[in-house]
Order: structure tokens, then C-alpha cells, then sequence
């Protein structure tokens, strides 16, 4: 069973606590604090491993736990670290806040390596807390908590070109004769169980890599069939090729099949609705109707060519028209942005598990006609995010309005324009 999604609960290791201890030595009555700190808390991290395709492994095993650290001891000795737990994942996961459902990671592209939950800090022994003053102290530091996690992880197959269209339509038969990949393919509704990824290598032009998304139904954006388990993998893809049965050898008419599936597409991410497609009319040589004006093809061109999708004729078994379709594909492509589609991070959990309960105030400085924000929860989040990148920013904007502070600065009165103080710098309120 190829699966494709998992929900697991993880947990970094807890910092080793910091030892209380003096030195007790023949001929040093009153030796001096020597007690060791505690080892760091083990580390949770995600790492690509392309020897993956699936999420299976956690579907059977939800809970993941990194190592403790070890209590510090006497004579300065410092505990173990706990054991950092990396959990290998197919490239392509997305990685979830399971509540929120907001992104952690993007386990693709560059970002091949990912430190989820770092452990906690071990604590202090108490040989760092004597003074002049105080030359026994008498108590050392706790080591931090661990950190804990429910994540919602996600396999969103990485390709260039999506083909889509309804069950039996021929995609998977494009696909064997297209590419390298051998999909098992059956006269039957929901044949394709598994998305299937083919490289296509073109002469003189860059070859693409090709998804074949199993068949959709009506409903599927709602959850109906099987169609929705498989919307996701579409996300990435830059071009849709929409197959269809140009000769209806079903019975179903091919126009109402394509805006079926593209409603269905809206439905469920208008942006994938925007992508760039072309529409391959298999099955074209068992179009057997001498009427021109019925030609299926030519109602096809008719219909979607106003529209600037292109239309090709092509048979899935013969291979007629199929070299065509791929050299324009190529070209759709090279008209598109060359960036792989990484979604951004959301949720960033170093920083939403260790301030969220912390205190912060909003006051009105009439001196200094301003608005003042300030609070352990606001100091830590400006030194943890980066406000000269764009993503830092718009994570800023969202921390304001998910904890309530823009709502507690509406309330005081602010204006558009009125300036709001944070720890020294100054911001203009804008909605």
C-alpha cells in the first residue's frame, strides 16, 4: 500500500540536570564547589534520504523520542548528551503542526537536512554559582524540558508535468510510452493506485520529469473516491497535461470531462487551476466518424483554442502524435519559472513551543505619542526572526495576529499611520 501521508508524535531529548557537589579530599577540609553540569538534550532531525518513496515506516511507528541527558556528577564531570534521533523521509514530504495544519518544512530542494526540535540545554552545576560572597552554593541549575511535537507529515511528489484526466482515459499507457516507467496498468476504474514518476529524455531539448496523478472523479476536491488522496501531488507540477478519450469509447463526452476535471482542480487550489495545460486527445485512432463538423478533435480546438490551450491529437498504443506533444510540453516549460515549487515555512516550533506562554503588554506613551509592545514573549520573538527577509516579516505580521496584539492595539485606539514602539524599533500600523 503506497502511503503517502502519517501523523506521528515526536519528542527531543530534556537537558540533564546541573549536580550539587564539594570537593572531599584528604587535606582539603573545605574544598570548593565541583559539581558538573548537566549533558544536552538529544535533537530531533529530518533528513532526505532518496532511497525512499513513502511514508510506510511511521505509518506503523507514531511515537519518536530523542535521548535525555545525563545528570552532571561530582569532580566536574559533565553528563552525557543524549542521543540526537534523525528520521529519514522521502524528498518531497511536507512536514505539518498536526493542529494548526501550518508548515514546519519543506523536505525538498536544497533543504535536505532539517534540525525540527533541538534538545534541551543541559543546566548548570553549581561550581558556576560561587562568588566571593557565596563560595558553597548549595543549588544548580535544572536542564531545559524536552520539546514535544504532533506532526502531520505529507508526501507531495516532486515533478515537472502532471497528467490528469478521469479514469481509463490512457495516462498511464502516455506514461510507459513516454519515459522509463513501468506502471501496471488494467481495464479498470482506479487502476492506478500509486503515483508513478517517468523521466522523459527529448533529443536536442532538456528532458522533464512526469507524474502520472491517478484518476479523478467529480466530488473528488469534496473527498469523494480516491481522487482527493492524490490532488496533493499535483501542487509541485509547473504543467498539466489533461488527457482525454477523444473518442468516447465510454460514452462520456470529452469536452465535459475536461471542465469537470478543471473544476475539480479549482476547488481544491485555485493556483493549480491557473497552471499552464495542454490538452492531449488520445485514443485517435479509433475516432471513426466521417463527419467532419463531428470530428471530436476539431470540437475540442474549437472549443479550447479560444481559451489558449493547445489541443493534440495524439494514440497512447500507436505512439502517433506523441513526439509533438512532448516537444511543446518542453517548450511550455521553458516559458515557466525554473524554480522548484517549495512551500514556505509557517510554524516555526524553537520559537512557538518555548514563548507562547509568556507575558508581554501593550501600552500608549502619550509623551512620546506611541505605541509601546513590550514582554518576554516579544523580546524573544524579535531575536529569534530575521525582519529583513520577507518570510521573517510576514512570520512577524502573523505573530501579531495570532497572539492578539494587533486586536489589543485596535482596542487602544491606533490609527493608521500611528507609530508602534518594539524594544527600539519603531514600526508604522498599517492594516
Amino acid at each position: 500500500m503506497f502511503a503517502d501521508r502519517a501523523r506521528i508524535y515526536v519528542r527531543s531529548g530534556r537537558g540533564g540536570d546541573g549536580h550539587v557537589s564539594f570537593r572531599r579530599e584528604k587535606y582539603v577540609p573545605n574544598g570548593g564547589p565541583d559539581g558538573g553540569d548537566g549533558g544536552d538534550g538529544g535533537s530531533i532531525i529530518l533528513e532526505v534520504d532518496t532511497g525512499l518513496n513513502t511514508l510506510t515506516d511511521y505509518r506503523h511507528v507514531r511515537k519518536y523520542r530523542a535521548g535525555d541527558g545525563e545528570k552532571g556528577n561530582k569532580r566536574n564531570c559533565r553528563g552525557k548528551n543524549g542521543a540526537d534521533l534523525v528520521l529519514k523521509v522521502p524528498e518531497g514530504t511536507v512536514i505539518k503542526e498536526a493542529e494548526s495544519g501550518k508548515i514546519i518544512t519543506d523536505m525538498s530542494g536544497e533543504n535536505k537536512r532539517f534540525v525540527l526540535l533541538s534538545g534541551g540545554r543541559g543546566g548548570n552545576g553549581n561550581q558556576h554559582y560561587a562568588t566571593s560572597t557565596m563560595q558553597a552554593p548549595k543549588y544548580a541549575q535544572p536542564g531545559q524540558p524536552a520539546k514535544e511535537l504532533e506532526l502531520f507529515m505529507e508526501l507531495k511528489v516532486i515533478a515537472d508535468v502532471g497528467l490528469v484526466g478521469f479514469p481509463n482515459v490512457g495516462k498511464s499507457t502516455l506514461l510507459t510510452k513516454v519515459s522509463n516507467a513501468r506502471p501496471q496498468i488494467a481495464n479498470y476504474h482506479f487502476t492506478t493506485i500509486n503515483p508513478h514518476l517517468g523521466v522523459v529524455d527529448l533529443e536536442d531539448a532538456r528532458g522533464f520529469v512526469i507524474a502520472d496523478i491517478p484518476g479523478l472523479i467529480e466530488g473528488a476536491s469534496q473527498g469523494v473516491g480516491l481522487g482527493y488522496e492524490f490532488l496533493r501531488h499535483i501542487e509541485r507540477t509547473k504543467v498539466l497535461i489533461h488527457i482525454v478519450d477523444a473518442a468516447g469509447t465510454e460514452g462520456r463526452d470529452p469536452i465535459a470531462d475536461i471542465y469537470a476535471i478543471n473544476r475539480e482542480l479549482e476547488n481544491y487550489n485555485p493556483e493549480i487551476a491557473k497552471r499552464p495545460q495542454v490538452i492531449a486527445a488520445n485514443k485517435t485512432d479509433m475516432i471513426f466518424t466521417k463527419d467532419h463538423d463531428a470530428d471530436p478533435v476539431k470540437l475540442l480546438k474549437e472549443e479550447f483554442g479560444p481559451k489558449g490551450i493547445e489541443v493534440y491529437p495524439i494514440s497512447a498504443i500507436s505512439g502517433k502524435g506523441i513526439r509533438e506533444l512532448m516537444y511543446h510540453v518542453r517548450k511550455m516549460l521553458d516559458e515557466t519559472d525554473e524554480k522548484p515549487i517549495v512551500f514556505e515555512q509557517e510554524f516555526f516550533p524553537e520559537y512557538m513551543l518555548s514563548v507562547s506562554n509568556e507575558p508581554y503588554t501593550v501600552t500608549y506613551n502619550e509623551m512620546e505619542n506611541e505605541y509601546v509592545v513590550e514582554g518576554p514573549r516579544i523580546e524573544k520573538m524579535l531575536g529569534y526572526t530575521n525582519l529583513d527577509s520577507e518570510k521573517g516579516f510576514t512570520f512577524f505580521q502573523n505573530f501579531l495576529k495570532d497572539n492578539g496584539i494587533l486586536e489589543e492595539l485596535e482596542k487602544l485606539g491606533i490609527q493608521e499611520g500611528d507609530t508602534v514602539r518594539m524594544y527600539g524599533l519603531s514600526f508604522d500600523y498599517y492594516k
